[in-house]
């Protein structure tokens, strides 16, 4: 599978065209460098001027690209061990979201064999796949499961790892009538409670109650071509403007990149992706993530359970800005 976005195509196409000339070359016997490497700098050149500039609903098309990492992705680079579990213990699972007990690989550092929880959306590659996950929708049933998930790792001190990509939790009248408020409430207000340290990556999108459900973290992170908003683009265009096709101009309007997130306070850290995105760069994805979430759980573990609680809460307590107006 090769999805390639409309606006990265011509760095495509020449990347394409380097490595036919390279094939040439090695089948041919012909000496074919100097193309080669003009045509090298004009694509260094092209990808540079494209992705150095990139508009906030193309950064949302690259967070949705159905090639780039996942949850299960990031967990089998950096962890060892990992064991899926299953069930809400009320009836149901959810394969739309995942938990599971896994260890950090060994890196030399004061993380190795560490044993944490770790919790995440993961959507599919196809159809069937997708089908399968619910297009990373989960249900009251998931974050049900989650939750078990995330007191089982306070028993036993665990820190917790979330990843986050989601255009939202799933509006289905099956989700409703299982509580699907009730369940994103409450694991909000749970998390604010843990006494193990928590860490967060929105890995592509993060969509509202959906995202914030497992979201309550210490500390969250960002992918640099991930989203995090109340709504979808498409969703909030159909609402003011009474048109999808404006989404464009709503992402713009949300302020739903990294680099505003960052801005404002919502995220910690974004991860830098190389040019061309995480679809393309996959080994230099999952290494950055890595190295950041060893980083930050390692940090976190020198606090204690009261310090961490009051952390998180000061954390989401002053986000936002007020000015009141003059009055008269």
């Amino acid at each position: 599978m090769d999805i390639v976005l409309d606006f990265e195509r011509p760095v495509v196409e020449l990347r394409k065209r380097i490595a036919q000339l390279r094939e040439l070359q090695e089948t041919q016997g012909v000496d074919l460098s100097a193309s080669i490497d003009q045509l090298e700098l004009q694509a260094t050149k092209l990808q540079d001027r494209i992705f150095t500039k990139l508009t906030p609903w193309q950064r949302t098309q690259m967070a949705r690209h159905p090639e780039r990492p996942y949850m299960l992705d990031y967990v089998g680079h950096s962890l060892d061990g990992f064991t899926e579990l299953h069930g809400d213990r009320a009836g149901y699972d959810d394969n739309a979201l995942v938990t599971g007990l896994a260890r950090f690989k060994a890196r030399g550092d004061v993380l190795d064999h560490r044993s944490v929880a770790v919790i995440g959306h993961q959507k599919g590659r196809n159809t069937k796949e997708n089908i399968f996950r619910n297009f990373g929708m989960a249900r009251p049933d998931g974050y049900r499961k989650a939750l078990r998930v995330m007191h089982m790792a306070e028993r036993f001190g665990m820190p917790i790892l979330c990843f986050i990509d989601t255009p939202g939790a799933y509006p289905g009248i099956d989700a409703e009538a299982r509580g699907q408020a009730e369940a994103i409430a409450r694991n909000i207000m749970e998390m604010s409670r843990l006494t193990v340290p928590v860490v967060a990556l929105v890995m592509g999108e993060g969509g509202s109650g959906g995202a914030l459900a497992i979201g309550v973290a210490n500390r969250v992170l960002m992918l640099e071509n991930s989203v995090y908003s109340v709504i979808s683009p498409e969703g909030c265009a159909a609402i003011l403007w009474r048109d999808r096709a404006e989404g464009p101009k709503a992402a713009e309007a949300l302020k739903i990149t990294a680099a505003d997130c960052l801005k404002h306070g919502v995220v910690d850290e974004v991860i830098d992706e190389t040019l061309g995105g995480a679809h393309r760069f996959r080994a230099e994805a999952l290494e950055a993530v890595e190295t950041a979430l060893r980083k930050h759980v390692a940090e976190l573990m020198d606090l204690s359970a009261e310090e961490l609680v009051a952390q998180r809460y000061d954390r989401f307590r002053i986000m936002g800005a007020m000015t009141e107006a003059p009055l008269g």
